[in-house]
């Protein structure tokens, strides 16, 4: 059978169409004995492979050919009855993937927001259990300063010309630290600092504004809200604490195939996602 033609498979009642080199990914597995007519087990029905096993679960060994990567669901748990197919088709680099379910499983991301007002500042350091998250974080954040007259939040906004990014302060690879708000400068003069979280394009200056609008990115991020509380009663620190659950990064195989040898492979992270 040639590797371009198309071959089709009725697995537990679910009808697969893949090319043949697809399933020729691991020359040792059943499928590719399948393809080469050298595994009598499976029947050839109407121009279809019929395999007595559990359709769902092959669609997952379908992604994983097609893709070299295993990338299941969050909500997914059948790791052993998934590797047991593996096993069964003979895909062992995929079965000893999933014999490692913490790779593969959704980890519990706990971020931190603590915030405060003193006199026309405000103040956040934002935590986070996951380093990726808080550089993706760091990219949406910037804060500009530029000089204004007046006083106040409520101060005419300065020319967009006039305002300069500050780099946001990284104590770890864990946290972030930025303040908006107006400090005295001389005479009249303040120096403000405003917020902006990208998506939104706007500038704000008034702390609970800027407060609102990264509560609310976190929201929008999948991230749900489980504690507020006041961690520093004097300064008045607000802390709200949030989760989510954060999809593992993907699973890829590297296979190098020697001739007359099964394959030796090795698995790699792959950023499936960022800071998700």
């Amino acid at each position: 059978m040639s590797s371009r033609e198309v071959v089709v498979l009725s697995v537990g009642g679910v009808r697969f169409v893949t090319r043949a080199s697809t399933l020729q990914q691991f020359p040792e597995s059943r499928l590719a004995r399948m393809v080469n007519d050298d595994d009598r087990e499976f029947k050839l029905v109407n121009g279809e492979f019929f395999v007595d096993r559990d359709g769902a679960l092959f669609s997952y060994i379908m992604d994983f050919l097609r893709t070299l990567q295993v990338s299941l669901p969050p909500d997914f748990s059948d790791y052993q009855r998934l590797q047991r197919e593996a096993e069964f088709y003979g895909l062992y680099p995929l079965a000893n993937l999933l014999s490692q379910e913490h790779l593969l499983k959704p980890r519990l991301e706990i971020l931190e927001v603590r915030f405060s007002l003193q006199e026309m500042q405000a103040f956040f350091r934002i935590f986070g259990s996951c380093s990726t998250t808080i550089e993706a974080l760091a990219e949406q954040i910037t804060v500009f300063t530029g000089q204004q007259s007046g006083q106040g939040w409520n101060s005419p906004f300065p020319s967009q010309k006039s305002l300069v990014p500050l780099p946001l302060e990284r104590p770890s690879h864990h946290d972030i630290v930025f303040l908006c708000g107006t400090e005295y400068s001389a005479g009249d003069q303040f120096v403000a600092r405003y917020v902006s979280i990208k998506p939104d394009k706007r500038k704000l200056i008034n702390g609970t504004n800027v407060l609102g609008l990264l509560l609310d990115s976190l929201l929008k991020d999948g991230f749900h809200l489980i504690s507020t509380r006041t961690v520093a009663s004097e300064e008045k620190v607000e802390c709200y604490t949030f989760e989510r659950m954060k999809r593992a990064a993907g699973l890829a195989i590297m296979v190098n195939q020697t001739p007359g040898s099964s394959g030796v492979a090795q698995a790699r992270r792959s950023q499936v996602q960022k800071g998700k």
